[in-house]
């Protein structure tokens, strides 16, 4: 469904009233400083058709926009640069990574903005372009600057709320008899390594579009620079992470066989002790009538004496080592 379109001149908004159509030739007739930014979210083929009929898209760009779960790129066709990049959201009580995506057509005089999934609305980019006409009066690249720099600054915001559950899952890793953090500790690795599918792939697309590659971008291209220095900050968090959460998952599980290794030296040293009294007794447990203690007047508390102080001894010995 379309959620908002608008012609604009000299970076100033004006709300398009009829129909599309008209909009369109309107920004042809005067290219220098007016465009079209027509926004949708998850179109059907039906509602597409007409702006892709008007501005001859081309077949597999439209096909990648309707159907989505496409990776961050940019393609050329013709005159029209199409772009895909992931927008992000952040659950923090499951710790979910929840990943959209937004496609732009980018024209001489059109921008036609697909958003698919709930992260990341651009309402509030086209808000922030507007409220800026001198640098919205850059035409359609200024737009596409403004919804990179939009999606990149959100990734860093995710960034750091995975830092804050990274560290509580430290705590809980280093805290004595804390219990079995395993599987948080792999669910959040791979809410992680979502996160780098995500991110890393629109480092080259910025690449191409800060270094001037990309014709119409060449006014524009120190701002994308910026937005693609914060994305390498963001990119080189997101591998700390994940060797944190490598490293934490290795020391848990070396912790949790260290706990191991103590309760089975506790239980072992547990059925030494009372081994002794069970072999003593089992001994006698076999009715030899000849043992001359057997009939002496203090010979079954001198057993049982012996039992005891055999026991205390093994005791005594095992804490003295540290295995109980």
């Amino acid at each position: 469904m379309i959620i908002d379109k608008a012609i604009y001149h000299a970076g100033r908004r004006q709300d398009i009233d009829g129909d599309i159509s008209d909009a369109f030739d309107e920004a042809r007739r005067d290219q220098d400083d007016c465009f079209v930014w027509i926004g949708l979210h998850e179109p059907t083929p039906e509602e597409f058709a007409l702006i892709e009929e008007e501005l001859s898209l081309h077949p597999l760009a439209v096909e990648d926009a309707l159907t989505a779960h496409q990776r961050p790129k940019l393609e050329r066709y013709d005159d029209t640069v199409f772009v895909v990049v992931k927008t992000l959201a952040y659950h923090e009580d499951t710790s979910d990574v929840e990943v959209g995506e937004a496609m732009l057509f980018v024209g001489a005089d059109f921008v036609v903005s697909v958003r698919h999934g709930t992260g990341n609305p651009l309402g509030r980019v086209r808000a922030r372009l507007e409220a800026d006409p001198e640098l919205l009066s850059a035409g359609p690249a200024a737009v596409l600057y403004g919804v990179c720099d939009e999606v990149v600054d959100h990734y860093g915001t995710v960034v750091h709320k995975i830092e804050s559950d990274i560290i509580e899952l430290e705590r809980a890793v280093f805290q004595p008899r804390g219990g079995d953090v395993t599987e948080d500790i792999h669910h959040l690795k791979r809410e992680v390594l979502e996160f780098r599918s995500a991110e890393s792939p629109l480092i080259p697309v910025l690449e191409e579009v800060s270094k001037g590659r990309i014709p119409r971008f060449e006014e524009t291209k120190e701002y994308f620079r910026d937005v693609l220095d914060h994305l390498l900050r963001v990119d080189d968090q997101v591998d700390d992470h994940n060797e944190l959460l490598t490293s934490a998952l290795t020391a848990h599980l070396a912790l949790l066989g260290k706990q191991q290794n103590e309760d089975v030296r506790k239980i072992s040293s547990w059925a030494a002790v009372i081994a002794i009294p069970t072999m003593i007794a089992g001994f006698y447990g076999m009715n030899f009538d000849h043992m001359p203690e057997l009939h002496w007047l203090f010979g079954y508390p001198i057993i049982m004496g012996v039992m005891v102080g055999a026991s205390a001894l093994a005791y005594r010995q095992l804490r003295k080592n540290g295995w109980l």
